[in-house]
């Protein structure tokens, strides 16, 4: 199996994304949910796009750190800045070849709610593997506040390959 299958995997999430954004109006998008108080559509879409930025822009040379975001920027309350920053990260996943994706890179991840930090060495194909199971989750809350806005979404939508594969009957034992 390639590496390359990977990037190709982690663009089709985020033309879900795209899509999903491409639903909502621009009070949708920054709409509080009733579900996931303090939430918004916006708010997940931006946590999301975090991880794939970090995963894919972060240089090799310096580690790759998911937990230090910016909060209250503009990819979480306007709906054309969220389309413009997928656009660019699905433009960086097509230029990424094989030896890109097995650099090895270093991921620095909080362990607690204290603060204490490990640092693990991984890959760049890995990381963005990461961000893209990541985004599913958060799809699948996307899901939710879709329907609290009576926004209908494809059913695949949140929901994990392999649970599409198990579904469909192509799951090998």
């Amino acid at each position: 199996m390639s590496v390359l299958l990977v990037p190709h995997a982690a663009d089709a999430i985020l033309e879900q994304l795209d899509g999903f954004v491409d639903q909502l109006s621009d009070d949708q998008f920054v709409q509080e949910s009733t579900t996931f108080p303090g939430g918004t559509a916006g708010k997940h879409i931006r946590h999301t796009l975090d991880h794939f930025k970090a995963a894919i822009m972060t240089d090799c040379a310096q580690t790759i750190d998911y937990d230090h975001r910016e909060r209250g920027v503009n990819v979480e309350s306007d709906r054309s800045a969220a389309k413009e920053q997928i656009a660019q990260l699905r433009s960086c996943l097509c230029d990424l070849s094989e030896d890109h994706l097995t650099n090895e890179v270093t991921t620095r991840v909080m362990c607690s709610g204290n603060g204490q930090c490990a640092e693990l060495s991984s890959t760049r194909g890995r990381e963005i593997f990461f961000a893209m199971h990541h985004s599913i989750h958060h799809n699948a809350i996307l899901k939710a506040i879709a329907t609290e806005l009576g926004v209908t979404l494809d059913q695949s939508f949140g929901l994990a390959p392999s649970t599409i594969n198990f579904e469909s009957g192509l799951a090998s034992s």
